[in-house]
């Protein structure tokens, strides 16, 4: 596609093919938190004395991590990105299908949306194999605890600042400009073939990645499996990548509530029991 094309050239994607863009997404989607809730009824049913047999991560001074422990962490980690970021990227794999359907008019080849969805997936993969090995440690210094909730005010509070000052930040800008744009993004990046799609796509997802890995620090802050804020966190990256550019005013309200109960807890740390 040449960069100097225009998006008044792309028509809108007919409802069938919206539809099923859609319905594959949340399919996705809804497998990825089926597996997630699945997994976080049967941890605090075994926390309960249950019979349920999940695994956990080992508590601290409990022997060493094994390869299965690691590998299940970055599971965990990584159906759990499917889940929360993938309702984030049906505007980018919409626009990405229209620019296809025009290619296709001028008898070019047309490569799947969906392989643009996996490269855009396994940038997050990668994402959650860095982010496994950082969870790693905090488990061996006992900031964690097997149901991988923090141990900490003062970590949670650090946390929770250190996002609340990212949403402040120039490189949060840039990065969420570049996620909100998908068209922009499109035709300065275009590549041709399968190739050019997935390495387009995981680029993509590098951006989204720079946009929203301190928000996914908050989950060590208010707990891995706590379901309810993981879909507050996702809500959250929707609407923030759904919002007009600049949005500003969102960025620097949330940012100054993130903050700000991180200083609060700091305040709980600091003052000690009563």
């Amino acid at each position: 596609m040449p960069a100097t094309a225009s998006t008044s050239e792309f028509g809108p994607l007919p409802t069938a093919e919206r539809w099923t863009l859609i319905g594959a997404v949340t399919a996705v989607t809804a497998s990825g938190w089926g597996w997630m809730l699945y997994m976080d009824w049967m941890m605090h049913d075994m926390m309960r004395g249950g019979s349920s047999i999940a695994w956990m991560p080992p508590p601290a001074g409990v022997g060493g991590w094994s390869g299965y422990d690691f590998w299940m962490l970055f599971a965990m980690w990584a159906i759990m990105m499917v889940a929360m970021m993938t309702p984030s990227a049906v505007p980018m794999l919409r626009m990405y299908r229209i620019v296809q359907r025009n290619r296709s008019r001028q008898t070019l080849k047309v490569v799947p949306w969906m392989i643009f969805l996996v490269g855009y997936l396994a940038s997050w993969a990668a994402f959650s194999a860095v982010i496994s090995v950082v969870q790693w440690p905090l488990h061996e210094w006992g900031l964690l605890d097997p149901m991988m909730d923090s141990r900490s005010q003062l970590f949670s509070g650090i946390l929770l600042i250190v996002a609340g000052l990212y949403q402040w930040t120039p490189w949060k800008d840039a990065c969420l400009t570049l996620c909100r744009t998908p068209m922009q993004f499109l035709l300065a990046r275009w590549k041709d073939g399968r190739a050019g799609a997935l390495q387009m796509s995981f680029e993509h997802g590098l951006y989204c990645i720079g946009c929203c890995w301190a928000l996914m620090l908050v989950l060590f802050a208010v707990g891995m499996m706590n379901m309810l804020w993981v879909a507050a966190i996702t809500l959250f990256v929707i609407v923030e990548k759904a919002l007009p550019s600049p949005a500003r005013l969102f960025r620097t309200i949330t940012g100054l509530l993130l903050a700000s109960s991180g200083f609060w807890l700091l305040l709980l740390h600091f003052q000690g029991p009563a």
